[in-house]
C-alpha cells in the first residue's frame, strides 16, 4: 500500500481516503463520492477496511462485528473505489499479543468527553490506526462521517498537532427514511428496537425544537432532563449520555443556544446507537 501511494505521489497524482471497518451502508457510499470529487477524475480513491482491535475494551463487540468482506468488494468497485486496502492485525501491529508493539497515539483534549467517558480506551485506539493509515496510504484529503463528530474533531486536531501534510473533511450524516442515522451496528437491531431506534434522531429533534421556540438560553440540565425522559419513553432504550457543547471545540455548554451542539448515546437493547446534530 505505501509503495502504490509514494508511486503516486511521484505521480502527482491526487488521493482522496476513506477509512472504514467495512460492512459498508450507503453513508461509506456517500464518503466515497466525496472522496471522487476531492480527488478529482484523475485521482485515486481508496478506501480501507479495518476493524481495529485497539478502539475496543474486552467488553465490547469486536469480535461480534459485523463483516461481508465480499460485499463489500463489490460495493466499493460499483463506488469507483480505485484501492481497497485491508490488512491483517499482524500488518497493522506486529507482535501486538507477545509485546513487540508497544507505540500509540493519544490526544489528551478532545478525547476526554461523551465517548472518550463511555468508552476510556477508544479513542487511543483510533488516532493510532488512523495515524498508521495516514502514515501508509499517503492521502491529500481524508474523508470521515459526521455522526461519529467527536471522532473527527479528534482525528483533525491529531492531524493539526502532528502535522500530516494532508485535510481532514468531514461530510453530512446520512440517514435512513425514518431519520435513524446509517450505521453498521444497526444490523444487530431486532425488528423491535428498530422501530424504537428512532428514539435517538427523536430526541435531536425535540432539542432543535425547544431551542429554536425562543431566543433565551435554555439551562442545559433542564434540557438534558426532558430527553432522558423522552428516551424513558422507549422500552428497549437506555440512556448512556446527553451532552451539549460547541461543535469546533467540544467545550461543555451550560446554556443551550441556537447553534449549540448535541450529542446523545443510547443503548437499543444491547446495541449502543450515537447522534448528534447543531441545534439550529
Amino acid at each position: 500500500m505505501q509503495r502504490l501511494a509514494l508511486r503516486w505521489r511521484r505521480e502527482g497524482k491526487r488521493v482522496g481516503f476513506v477509512p472504514t471497518m467495512g460492512y459498508l451502508h450507503d453513508g461509506h457510499m456517500s464518503l466515497v463520492r466525496r472522496a471522487r470529487q476531492l480527488a478529482g477524475k484523475q485521482g485515486i480513491v481508496v478506501a480501507s477496511i479495518y476493524v481495529n482491535p485497539t478502539q475496543f475494551a474486552p467488553t465490547e463487540d469486536l469480535s461480534a462485528y459485523p463483516r461481508d468482506l465480499a460485499r463489500d468488494k463489490s460495493l466499493c468497485r460499483d463506488a469507483g473505489v480505485d484501492v481497497l486496502f485491508f490488512p491483517s492485525d499482524a500488518e497493522m501491529y506486529p507482535g501486538r499479543n507477545s509485546g513487540g508493539y508497544s507505540t500509540y497515539v493519544v490526544e489528551k483534549r478532545l478525547a476526554l468527553g461523551m465517548e472518550g467517558n463511555s468508552r476510556p480506551t477508544h479513542f487511543g485506539g483510533v488516532t493510532t490506526v488512523v495515524a498508521k493509515l495516514f502514515n501508509l496510504v499517503l492521502p491529500d484529503v481524508a474523508i470521515f462521517g459526521a455522526k461519529d463528530w467527536q471522532q473527527a474533531a479528534v482525528i483533525r486536531r491529531m492531524t493539526r498537532d502532528l502535522n500530516f501534510p494532508l485535510k481532514v473533511v468531514v461530510a453530512p450524516t446520512r440517514r435512513e427514511s425514518d431519520g435513524l442515522a446509517m450505521s453498521s451496528r444497526n444490523k444487530y437491531l431486532n425488528p423491535n428496537e428498530r422501530k424504537q431506534a428512532t428514539i435517538l434522531s427523536r430526541a435531536l429533534k425535540l432539542a432543535k425544537e425547544v431551542v429554536t421556540a425562543t431566543r433565551k438560553p435554555i439551562n442545559a440540565d433542564l434540557l438534558k432532563k426532558k430527553l432522558t425522559a423522552l428516551v424513558a419513553t422507549q422500552p428497549a432504550a437506555r440512556l448512556d449520555y446527553v451532552e451539549f457543547f460547541d461543535g469546533q471545540t467540544l467545550q461543555s455548554a451550560e446554556a443551550v443556544t441556537r447553534g449549540t451542539h448535541m450529542a446523545l448515546a443510547v443503548f437499543v437493547g444491547k446495541t449502543r446507537l450515537i447522534d448528534n446534530g447543531e441545534l439550529r
